[in-house]
């Protein structure tokens, strides 16, 4: 897939994780870029990539990129991804796609008139396993799902003294546990079960109400001496944990912890789906095992191996069963499905990766979330159009 050529947008974390899965999924980085030239330059160097770029300006004014990939914080989404797609080109957005669901109905809209391929960085769904889950729900092994329960933890947040620009609702949004890697588990869990969340009772809560923010540079997941870094007060209103209980269209009802304050646990999603044949069960800290439960007979583990998994599941494990697969590869495999897409000219929907369709209805649950919490009571979730879905029960 080299014919395309792609730049990627942010310097920070999550994007040389981007410019490390492009590589191996075979398509030509030409750049990076980050918010001011001398970022730029020392990521491009950092990384072995070419300085031909210094700002995301001029690589979207360059002819011969392809696509663009959007790591940038999530304030500049809307704008950057609108002028994108308005430069006649792909893109790949990081989540949350935007800062409302006015915002990511209109970059739904741009994006269907565009005629370009526009996908938001859903990685999770891109474990093996999570597809093999998935194929199972749709062939009827697991039976009339029933409930579905699960959480994303993490502890990077725990200390008053941790910080980052995701704690501010200006840079963030209002919502950020939640919207931060509470949304991957939604997403997820939606598509697994092919069934959209219909409605929502939150429960967030702000841990630290006043966080310690560097006078300098801080980078997501650091671990330095907070001692050692001059500080200043900020205050906090986005929340650092939360309860959901969920409904779903078809009356299956569920519910999600999230945190970012749970010692210990430093990137780790769980689901269990419960079938009225077998449950299935599945832990991002251990991506290679899905557990299988059954009432009548033995409990099985199934070890991620192409050989014994859904053709849907096997096509997008790269290694035979025994050498295991984690994070990285969830990239190559989402950018491998994108780009394939490109290479094929098959850019109507049902996609085969995460739309901005997809980032849109994400925002809408987000949006009914935190107006439950709010409230403290059950909201449904309003449909792409902005109308409410009808909630069950």
């Amino acid at each position: 897939m080299a014919e395309f050529r792609t730049v990627v947008v942010g310097t920070g974390f999550i994007g040389p994780v981007h410019v490390e899965a492009l590589r191996r999924a075979g398509v030509e980085v030409a750049g990076i870029v980050g918010s001011t030239a001398a970022k730029s330059r020392a990521a491009s160097e950092r990384l072995g990539l070419p300085t031909d770029f210094s700002s995301f300006e001029e690589a979207l004014g360059d002819p011969s990129i392809d696509c663009i990939h959007l790591t940038t914080p999530n304030r500049f989404h809307f704008d950057q991804a609108k002028a994108v797609l308005r430069a006649g080109k792909h893109v790949v957005c990081e989540k949350p796609l935007a800062m409302n669901s006015t915002e990511s109905g209109e970059l739904v809209r741009i994006a269907r008139d565009s005629g370009r391929a526009a996908a938001v960085a859903y990685n999770i769904r891109f474990y093996p396993l999570c597809h093999e889950a998935a194929a199972r729900v749709r062939n009827d092994s697991l039976g009339n799902l029933l409930h579905v329960t699960g959480s994303y933890v993490q502890d990077w947040l725990l200390k008053e003294t941790d910080f980052n620009w995701r704690v501010l609702a200006t840079d963030g949004g209002e919502l950020r546990a939640v919207a931060d890697i509470g949304t991957h588990w939604l997403d997820l869990i939606q598509f697994i079960t092919g069934r959209h969340i219909t409605s929502v009772c939150a429960d967030l809560r702000t841990v630290h109400s006043a966080r310690q923010r560097p006078t300098g540079p801080v980078q997501t997941y650091s671990a330095g001496n907070a001692a050692e870094i001059a500080t200043e007060p900020v205050q906090v209103t986005t929340e650092d944990c939360g309860a959901i209980l969920l409904r779903f269209a078809d009356g299956a009802n569920g519910c999600l912890w999230v945190s970012q304050t749970t010692a210990g646990k430093k990137n780790c999603l769980r689901y269990e789906l419960a079938g009225s044949k077998q449950s299935l069960a599945w832990n991002s800290e251990s991506p290679n095992l899905l557990e299988i439960g059954n009432r009548d007979q033995p409990n099985a583990c199934l070890v991620r191996d192409p050989a014994q998994m859904d053709p849907s599941a096997a096509e997008i494990s790269g290694y035979p069963g025994g050498h295991n697969e984690g994070f990285p590869d969830t990239f190559k495999q989402l950018f491998r499905c994108f780009y394939g897409s490109l290479a094929s000219g098959e850019l109507s929907e049902p996609a085969p990766y995460p739309t901005f369709l997809d980032g849109h209805r994400e925002i809408l649950l987000c949006e009914a979330i935190l107006k439950s919490h709010r409230e403290q009571r059950w909201v449904d979730v309003a449909g792409d159009d902005g109308s409410e879905q009808v909630g069950v029960g």
